[in-house]
């Protein structure tokens, strides 16, 4: 009877789980993708859009030119692609499927491994309803996020399996899925350290013998014998494995980041700056995760940060250290939780940086807040149980706070409608966000706003002189609205600054071709072909100039008519096929 009870309860919380992330996470399946990475993983991505390919397949695992290195990562946006081609809606699809798994799977391990129902139907609840988590849901690039914590449960969940019976059949499989997970993405290098946590609570692989002191009449204090000091070091050579995979993963993706030179270097952001960060960045999660709003998909890192910010994050951090570790006997999940929450955010703490990295980034919180939800559910629960509180007084807030927390996703998927309203949101939310002024600038280039467009780009390069992408948009918007001498200036600013610009020299060459600087166009013209010589575009227009200038042979030998298209030879055909 009590079995058949429980499994009614089970069904109950996973239905609850599933009905209400779809209610609050629906409307994505009608949202575009974003002018922000989105192109670089599948809608401007060669290998990815034509799905899965031998040849793709192998680029998946030894390509590390476009971002680091997660080969399962772009088989899973290939294999959206060979089903549903570029729908977006589809896309979206998928990584919720993802998040609703991740969220059952969270359930059922916790369940297995404590023995609460309710308790972990909460932790399960709040990381499905949270909106700290939809940057990972509805953002189609960050499917690396959800993928590879479905990766995480399923090797925490076949880990618990491991220690209901262990054997080397059940060990191979962990370490299998582990494996998975880090070719998803690297996150998952402080696995290992959280299956540690793990082993003390809930699991309870540690076992600490007790001595009373009836003399005195102090209470049970632990003895750490040689026994469990052999314990710990037994269990700790049984993670070595993953922890050598884990190094081997760090490695790879540090390697990944210094080829295309996206690593920030320490002369950029001193180290001073990057602890500094990091540690206020732990208190800004913590607060967020309580009251969650102004979201934003990205926030600019800082020039500097206050000292009095530094030491009050330090202080409190140490205190609720120092807090969790006195009670760690009575009350071993605060130990767990805090670790947890500390340990996982350490990849993305911003120690080491590479490509565009923000002060804080809601999606990296996607696995560490896991840990704080699980101090909340078993505290909420322990002083319920303390104060001989009724289910039903405790269930009350529980839900209320559930529902406010759909409330807030909800509108915080809307965001994700579209790049204009995503970074409309962004301004309003942020300041001096550089980013989310070229984005929003670069979605109404493509909508041919110019001005619109071209007063996002001058806001970006006013809060960040040096940013390359900002000047090298506000030179084609200046081209297109025929400004050619000011776009000749940002052109030039760009190659001031990033002399190896890939599209710069053909952009440059054509506004200097409009404005009659022919042979300054055909200089860039030339060099642009010494980067890409088969490009029919560049050849088309290097020959134009030529032809202009007079130099007609030349120009025949810069169209070879086998190569080009139609629609560039049209205007030769007179001196081509004379």
């Amino acid at each position: 009877m009590n079995k058949a009870f429980d499994k009614y309860q089970v069904i109950l919380i996973c239905g609850f789980l599933v009905v209400s992330t779809l209610v609050v996470y629906w409307q994505i399946l009608y949202s575009d993708f974003v002018n922000f990475d989105d192109p670089i993983y599948v809608t401007e991505n060669a290998h990815v859009k034509t799905g899965l390919t031998r040849e793709n397949v192998v680029w998946a695992f030894t390509s590390d030119d476009v971002s680091y290195w997660h080969p399962l990562t772009w088989l899973s946006h290939m294999l959206d692609c060979e089903l549903y081609g570029l729908r977006a809606g589809m896309h979206h699809l998928t990584s919720l499927i993802l998040h609703i798994a991740n969220s059952l799977l969270l359930f059922l391990v916790f369940k297995r491994m404590t023995g609460t129902l309710w308790r972990s139907g909460f932790v399960a609840a709040l990381f499905a309803l949270h909106p700290f988590n939809v940057d990972s849901v509805a953002w189609i690039a960050e499917r690396k996020n959800v993928l590879s914590t479905l990766f995480w449960i399923l090797t925490m969940l076949s880990y618990v399996h491991y220690r209901e019976r262990p054997g080397v059949r059940r060990y191979l499989l962990v370490f299998l899925i582990f494996t998975l997970g880090l070719l998803a993405k690297p996150m998952l290098v402080t696995l290992p350290f959280v299956m540690l946590l793990l082993d003390y609570w809930p699991l309870g692989r540690f076992r600490f013998e007790q001595q009373c002191d009836d003399s005195n009449g102090e209470s049970d204090k632990p003895i750490i014998s040689s026994y469990q000091v052999s314990l710990f070091f037994r269990l700790l050579r049984e993670k070595i494995p993953f922890l050598v995979l884990s190094v081997v993963s760090v490695y790879l993706f540090s390697s990944s980041v210094q080829r295309p030179r996206t690593a920030v270097s320490m002369e950029q952001v001193p180290i001073k700056l990057r602890i500094a960060n990091a540690l206020v960045s732990y208190v800004k999660y913590i607060g967020r995760m309580f009251w969650p709003r102004k979201l934003a998909v990205f926030y600019p890192y800082p020039d500097t940060v206050p000292m009095w910010q530094v030491i009050g994050a330090l202080l409190l951090l140490v205190c609720i250290s120092v807090v969790v570790i006195l009670v760690l006997r009575r009350k071993p999940y605060l130990a767990v939780g805090w670790l947890w929450y500390l340990g996982t955010l350490i990849p993305v703490i911003g120690l080491f940086q590479a490509g565009l990295w923000p002060a804080i980034a809601d999606r990296w919180a996607y696995v560490p807040l896991i840990g704080l939800f699980i101090m909340i559910a078993w505290g909420v629960g322990e002083l319920a149980t303390m104060w001989r509180l009724r289910k039903l007084t405790v269930a009350f807030p529980a839900c209320v706070c559930l529902l406010a927390l759909m409330v807030c996703t909800r509108l915080q998927v809307g965001y994700w409608h579209n790049g204009f309203t995503l970074f409309t949101r962004a301004l309003e939310v942020t300041s001096n966000n550089y980013i989310a002024h070229l984005n929003l600038g670069n979605v109404l280039l493509r909508q041919k706003q110019l001005e619109e467009a071209i007063s996002h780009y001058e806001k970006a390069i006013r809060i960040h002189r040096k940013y390359v992408d900002a000047h090298y948009n506000l030179g084609i918007a200046l081209s297109l609205e025929k400004r050619y001498a000011e776009a000749i200036e940002e052109y030039y600013t760009v190659l001031r600054l990033k002399k190896n610009h890939k599209k710069v020299l053909f952009r440059l060459a054509n506004a200097l071709a409009k404005t009659g600087q022919l042979d300054k166009a055909i200089s860039y013209y030339n060099k642009a072909l010494q980067k890409k010589p088969n490009d029919a575009e560049i050849r088309n227009n290097l020959a134009m100039a030529l032809v202009k200038k007079g130099k007609i042979h030349q120009a025949k030998s810069k169209i070879p008519t086998a190569m080009i298209p139609k629609v560039f030879t049209a205007p030769f055909q007179e001196f081509l096929n004379p």
